[in-house]
C-alpha cells in the first residue's frame, strides 16, 4: 500500500512529519536507490528501500510512548553538532528510534515525551489544541498580586501577547519564591520570557505536568513507558480541547450573523437600507405645475 513518504518516515521514528519533510527537500530520503525531493511523493514501504541519509529504515516498529524527567544541561534533540549532551544519552534500553514532542531548554528540567507516533506528537503539540501544561518555577524575589494578574491576563512579549495563563503561588525563602505557572502555548522560552517581563528571573524551571499526565516520583534522568491508559487519556484530552475550540469559533461564527440578521447577504453589523414603501397607501404623484400663457 502506498503512502506519503513523510508519513512512512514519522511512522518509522525517524522523526516528525514536518521534520521528514525537511528531509525530503534536502534531498537526504532515496527510494529504491532515487533521490526524492516532491513532498507529495508516495512509496510503498512494503515493497520499496527507502533510505534515510542511507541507512534503510523500518517502518514496522511498533508505537513507542516514553515520559522522560529531563535533567538541565540537556539538549532536546537526538544528535547535536556541538557535541553537547542529549536526551537521547538517558534512553539507554530503548530499541526503537524515538523522537520528542516539542522541547525543553537546555536549562530546564521536567516532563518530556517522546514517541515515534507522529500523529500522537502532533495532537499534543499543536496549540490549537491548547493541551495544559504545569511548570514549577523559583524566581529572584517575591510575585506581587498586581504580576500576577498581568501574567492571567497575558502579558506582551516580542512576538506577541501570550494567552492568559494561571498563576499559584507555592511557597517563600529568604529571598526567592516558587510558584506554579499553567500554560498551553509554546512560545520559545516563553516562561522564562513571561516572568522577566514582569520584572523576575527565572532561578530553575521545572515542568511537572501535561495534560493529566503528571512527572510524579520518576527520578531525575530516568524514564517511564507510558501505559495505554495514559496514552489513551493524553489523546482524548487534546481531541476534546480542539472540540472545544471548535465549537466556540463556530458560536462566534453564529453571533455575529445573528448580529447581522436582516441586513442583506454579507453584512454584519452594518444598518440595513430601508427599502421604499410598497404596499398600503400609494402617495399621489405630484403633477407638473402650469405655466399659463401671458395675456396680451
Amino acid at each position: 500500500m502506498q503512502e506519503r513518504i513523510q508519513k512512512i518516515i514519522s511512522a518509522a521514528g525517524i522523526a516528525s512529519r514536518r521534520a521528514a519533510e525537511k528531509l525530503i527537500l534536502e534531498g537526504r530520503v532515496t527510494v529504491s536507490g532515487k533521490v526524492v525531493t516532491e513532498l507529495g511523493t508516495k512509496a510503498d514501504p512494503g515493497k520499496e528501500h527507502i533510505k534515510v541519509d542511507g541507512k534503510l529504515i523500518n517502518p514496522r516498529q511498533p508505537k513507542t510512548y516514553i515520559m522522560l524527567n529531563k535533567p538541565a544541561g540537556y539538549v532536546t534533540t537526538m544528535s547535536d553538532p556541538e557535541k553537547r549532551a542529549t536526551v537521547q544519552d538517558l534512553l539507554k534500553g530503548v530499541r526503537v528510534r524515538v523522537y520528542p514532542v516539542g522541547r525543553l531548554d537546555y536549562n530546564t528540567e521536567g516532563l518530556l515525551l517522546l514517541t515515534n507516533d507522529g500523529d500522537f506528537a502532533n495532537l499534543i503539540m499543536h496549540p490549537r489544541n491548547e493541551l495544559p501544561k504545569t511548570y514549577l518555577v523559583k524566581i529572584k524575589g517575591v510575585l506581587e498580586d498586581k504580576a500576577a494578574r498581568d501574567l492571567e491576563r497575558g502579558v506582551y512579549l516580542e512576538d506577541g501577547k501570550t494567552a492568559p495563563a494561571k498563576i499559584r503561588k507555592v511557597r517563600k525563602e529568604e529571598a526567592n519564591s516558587w510558584i506554579e505557572v499553567i500554560i498551553h502555548e509554546g512560545k520559545k522560552r516563553q516562561v522564562r520570557r513571561m516572568l522577566e517581563r514582569v520584572g523576575h528571573s527565572v532561578i530553575r524551571l521545572k515542568r511537572t505536568k501535561i495534560g493529566a499526565l503528571t512527572l510524579g516520583a520518576l527520578p531525575i534522568g530516568a524514564y517511564s513507558h507510558l501505559t495505554p491508559a495514559e496514552v489513551k487519556g493524553l489523546r482524548e484530552m487534546a481531541e476534546g480541547k480542539k472540540d472545544e475550540g471548535r465549537r466556540a469559533k463556530d458560536e462566534r461564527r453564529g453571533k455575529i450573523i445573528k448580529s447581522g440578521a436582516g441586513g442583506g447577504r454579507g453584512q454584519t453589523h452594518a444598518v440595513a437600507r430601508r427599502k421604499p414603501e410598497t404596499g398600503g397607501r400609494k402617495r399621489a404623484a405630484k403633477k407638473p405645475l402650469r405655466h399659463s400663457r401671458p395675456r396680451r
